[in-house]
């Protein structure tokens, strides 16, 4: 580090761990992260059989991290009924949900009062609205959903009884020149970026906040060293004036909860040891940087 970058402020960014909630495992390593001050947010799944319980070890952190709702709609059994969207009583894969969703056959009504369940069961569960909405495996960015998730925020969640303010959304864009100069799942993450247009335009004709970037897509099968991804996610973070920059995480302790409704396993042993370990620390020193909420 230059004697010049010394005098700068560190540049904050958000550190974001998903799927709160999907396992034991799981939870305990992010509640762990927080606790230990590696992480400034965490979206939860409040569908699984392990919310209410988990819910509460989250409690003592919810006034020191973003916690919000990772609404899910993939592989998992809905709160409710929906007869059309999950005929078995099981939510549909990820390709079934986008065929659904491009090919303009998701049921709006199912969609809303779905979305209304995972939220009532987050607060319930924590007694406050979520501080954000994003989506397992990128869901709210879906046409169907998107429009679903913009009602909810604008509506109950603006003002209501349990917002202490409005809830921002995750938004999965980034620019293509920052994709490509990476060089990280290229394909990948030009793809999810593109989902993101529509749902950016909605957000921003109802002056809902959003990230200004949004990184850490990888693929989790190949055996590129996390710490490595984590520099290069984090290289030409934006100036805090230009909006503030998210970057995604998916920690956790592998366990058999896990190796039985998710493909990643092993992959968020390597993360949750990274953050927790001297990597994290030692990258922000490298390059200037602090965690922040989204609205420090």
């Amino acid at each position: 580090m230059s004697p010049k970058s010394l005098t700068r402020p560190p540049v904050p960014f958000v550190l974001c761990a998903d799927d709160y909630g999907l396992s034991p495992g799981v939870s305990s390593a992010i509640r762990d992260l927080i606790d230990r001050g590696r992480l400034s947010a965490t979206g939860c799944m409040t569908v699984t059989p392990f919310w209410k319980d988990h819910a509460t070890w989250l409690t003592p952190y919810v006034d020191q991290v973003d916690v919000g709702l990772h609404l899910t709609l993939t592989d998992q059994r809905p709160i409710g009924a929906m007869p059309r969207t999950a005929p078995g009583g099981r939510l549909p894969s990820l390709g079934a949900l986008m065929r659904l969703a491009y090919g303009g056959r998701l049921d709006a009504g199912e969609v809303d009062a779905e979305l209304n369940r995972q939220i009532d069961a987050f607060e319930s569960a924590l007694g406050r609205s979520p501080a954000f909405i994003d989506g397992h495996q990128h869901v709210h960015q879906f046409p169907t959903i998107r429009e679903a998730v913009v009602r909810a925020v604008t509506g109950r969640l603006k003002g209501g009884k349990h917002s202490a303010r409005e809830p921002y959304l995750r938004s999965c864009h980034d620019s293509a020149s920052a994709i490509t100069t990476r060089g990280i799942a290229i394909p990948k993450t030009f793809f999810v970026s593109m989902l993101s247009g529509r749902l950016r335009k909605l957000a921003h004709k109802h002056t809902i906040a959003t990230n200004e970037s949004f990184r850490g897509v990888y693929d989790f099968s190949r055996p590129v060293p996390f710490g490595t991804m984590m520099d290069r996610f984090v290289e030409d973070l934006p100036a805090p004036r230009a909006g503030i920059a998210l970057v995604m995480c998916h920690p956790g302790i592998p366990d058999d909860a896990l190796r039985a409704v998710d493909p990643v396993v092993e992959q968020r042993r390597v993360e949750y040891e990274w953050l927790g370990g001297h990597g994290l620390p030692a990258l922000l020193s490298k390059r200037n940087l602090r965690l922040s909420r989204f609205r420090e």
